[in-house]
């Protein structure tokens, strides 16, 4: 256990690309995979770490997340000086919500000076991947570095999505550009960029100057650490060093998702239910921790005729019932119950979904909640689903928002 590393999650986000998901909760809280949440990729990574020291920074629409957090990660014991705490902004230093990723550092420094760690490592709670963080922490502690970026190749095209960075072959960060429209490359491939993955492993006390230093700065500065602090700490001559990706889902490509839209969120999301996914949820060596709640087994039921229960290729979570209806390409949370001669195609669907008899949907998320009409359809007309007000995302997923009223439509 590093009991000197201190964890601080950032997981206020808006997640307004994710509207209507994130109208009653925030990005992190965005239930994924049936029985997770999008935070507990980045907790997990914490726990199976060894990193028992964690602060998670709230901001929007909390309450779905504080939920989740007390009902699934509680189980440190703070009699042995491990915990996960939840912080919401307190406005102890500045009188306005957090202006960007460093002010929220700044806003809670008297917080982290309670834990007196010697390194912090800085963390989104949005992103869907498996990393050894010990790995970076020693990388940063061996190299001397004030600052150590985790980082990895991505195309040129996305870099404007991205903090790019410039290395030397000693892995010195020589430039750090945020979303830059002419990014540089990496030598020798004119088509691929190294991106900063938002985690940062900084020694404390140079990250406490840095932060103050900027907070004096005012209207100045950003408060950002890619847009100010990182490219400021160069400037100076700190020596901030980049640590390439490693991946601990064991697979042939480095998995890392920032699921940010409707579309990547559905694409990441539908990739789970594949023969051999290319997120392994199934590694008992670099489990995924969260809440599960106390359902039975899911249960499939009626097999006369037509009317059979049945999920083909699918993921079916426990406490869902498939109920005379026919599941294909789907994600199904739990709770959920699809009636007799129903059909869910390429969809998935959230905790508590309930699908009347004879309803159709296909290429749809449905969020919690919502009651499917008998006889009704999602999915299989486009102008009918926008004039009843449901979201269309580009690659035409139709999204019908938390308990939405369905039967307002007759």
């Amino acid at each position: 256990m590093y009991r000197d590393v201190l964890a601080i999650v950032l997981a206020g986000g808006r997640g307004s690309r994710l509207e209507p998901l994130t109208r009653d909760r925030a990005k992190p809280a965005v239930p994924f995979g049936g029985i997770y949440r999008i935070i507990d990729f980045t907790l997990s990574n914490c726990i199976n770490s060894d990193l028992r020291k964690v602060l998670v920074l709230t901001q929007y629409k909390a309450t779905s997340l504080n939920r989740h957090l007390d009902q699934g990660w509680k189980f440190l014991c703070r009699e042995l000086g491990e915990y996960i705490e939840v912080i919401p902004p307190q406005q102890r230093i500045a009188e306005m919500w957090y202006q960007g990723t460093a002010d929220a550092i700044y806003q809670n420094v008297y917080t982290i000076e309670k834990a007196a760690p010697r390194d912090t490592i800085i963390l989104a709670g949005d992103h869907i991947y498996k990393m050894n963080y010990a790995r970076m922490i020693d990388a940063h502690r061996e190299n001397r570095a004030d600052l150590t970026i985790a980082c990895l190749p991505v195309p040129r095209a996305s870099a404007r999505e991205f903090g790019v960075m410039k290395v030397d072959a000693g892995h010195r960060v020589e430039s750090f550009l945020e979303k830059p429209q002419d990014p540089p490359v990496l030598p020798g491939q004119p088509d691929t960029v190294l991106a900063s993955m938002g985690i940062y492993v900084f020694n404390t006390d140079v990250m406490y100057e840095l932060l103050f230093q900027d907070a004096a700065k005012k209207e100045a500065s950003h408060h950002d650490f890619g847009r100010d602090i990182i490219p400021a700490m160069i400037a100076g001559g700190s020596r901030v060093l980049a640590y390439p990706f490693r991946d601990e889902n064991r697979k042939e490509a480095a998995y890392w998702r920032d699921v940010g839209t409707l579309d990547a969120y559905y694409q990441t999301s539908l990739d789970l239910i594949h023969v051999d996914p290319i997120l392994n949820l199934y590694d008992q060596n670099w489990p995924i921790h969260t809440y599960q709640p106390p359902y039975p087994p899911p249960k499939f039921v009626h097999s006369a005729g037509d009317r059979r229960g049945a999920a083909f290729d699918s993921t079916v979570c426990q406490g869902a019932i498939i109920s005379g209806g026919q599941v294909y390409r789907s994600l199904v949370s739990p709770g959920v119950r699809v009636h007799s001669y129903a059909l869910v195609e390429d969809s998935i669907l959230f905790d508590g979904v309930v699908v009347g008899r004879r309803a159709r949907i296909r290429r749809a998320i449905i969020d919690k909640e919502v009651r499917v009409p008998a006889g009704f359809d999602i999915g299989w007309n486009r102008e009918a689903d926008r004039a009843r007000g449901f979201t269309i995302t580009e690659e035409g997923v139709t999204v019908v928002a938390k308990g939405e009223d369905l039967e307002r439509f007759g």
